[in-house]
């Protein structure tokens, strides 16, 4: 968590919207056209309770319409999940329709179709490095379409939405080397310096420079090397991981181990009481998720 953060909220377009996906008939909207009317109404409502605001007039407080208010006077910023142009076009289209920007469409696979216009509007994009045809949406997608948004100047980062890739992004930056010849300083500049810039937190994180926070992981080797391992990871100025730390203590939980269960044998042996092994499966952790992880 970063205290005094910038404030977002969190757009979408394409078929998780409308509901392709799954059998549901239970709201509006049902097509890409609805998803863009719904937008404008919701924007143009908003402008109207924020200029009735603003004019001293008595307004009955709607907290739906205080943030999308925020929106219009540029106090709270866009993220779009999103996929093909035509929408990402229309986003933007009904952006300046309302004099304001959208900061960034995420996901963003067929991007390097509308790099241009983005840039001219102002949006960043936040791709995955490699990702496609695991819906309709994506069959479009090219592994080249984070360096074409950035020869087009485009702020770009690369993001997952999988809980095992994010603790690898370092990798899946370096695939902007492979696929468009991407140099390793701008290719790791998309999970460092650029998302900190699209959050606009680069005052504070995303790069080392003295006022930063300590942010730092040092390796053993390449950053974007699959051989490399964090030797040190740094958080805030402190030491959260640590290398030969983390050998010694995997002998101690290994002793520890050993400890117990020699314990739970003798305890059996001279006739103490017994219980079957219960498993506890670790939950896998999505953007869906729901539960409590300490149960």
């Amino acid at each position: 968590m970063i205290d005094n953060a910038p404030k977002f909220i969190k757009f979408a377009l394409g078929e998780n919207v409308k509901q392709s996906n799954w059998n549901s008939f239970s709201r509006f909207p049902q097509t890409r056209m609805g998803v863009e009317q719904l937008y404008v109404d919701y924007f143009t409502r908003a402008k109207e309770y924020d200029n009735k605001k603003k004019s001293g007039q008595p307004y009955r407080k709607d907290f739906e319409l205080e943030v999308i208010s925020e929106i219009i006077n540029k106090e709270r910023f866009i993220s779009c999940h999103s996929y093909v142009q035509s929408e990402i076009n229309m986003l933007m289209k009904v952006a300046e329709q309302f004099d304001f920007n959208v900061n960034t469409f995420t996901h963003i696979l067929e991007g390097y179709k509308v790099a241009d216009k983005m840039k001219e509007h102002g949006a960043g994009g936040s791709t995955f490095s490699d990702w496609w045809a695991y819906k309709y949406e994506v069959n479009d997608a090219i592994p080249y379409n984070g360096a074409i948004m950035l020869d087009a100047g485009v702020t770009v980062a690369f993001n997952s939405d999988d809980s095992e890739m994010i603790r690898r992004l370092n990798q899946e930056a370096a695939k902007a080397i492979k696929y468009g010849g991407v140099s390793e300083e701008d290719a790791f500049k998309f999970v460092t310096l650029n998302p900190a810039k699209l959050l606009h937190l680069n005052d504070r994180v995303g790069s080392i420079k003295v006022g930063k926070d300590a942010d730092v992981v040092l390796w053993t080797g390449h950053p974007m090397s699959i051989y490399s391992k964090a030797e040190k990871t740094i958080i805030e100025g402190t030491v959260y991981f640590d290398l030969e730390k983390d050998k010694v203590m995997r002998q101690q939980i290994k002793s520890k181990r050993n400890d117990l269960i020699n314990m739970m044998l003798n305890e059996k042996n001279n006739g103490g009481a017994t219980q079957s092994p219960r498993k506890w499966k670790k939950p896998h952790i999505h953007c869906d998720f729901e539960g409590d992880l300490h149960k």
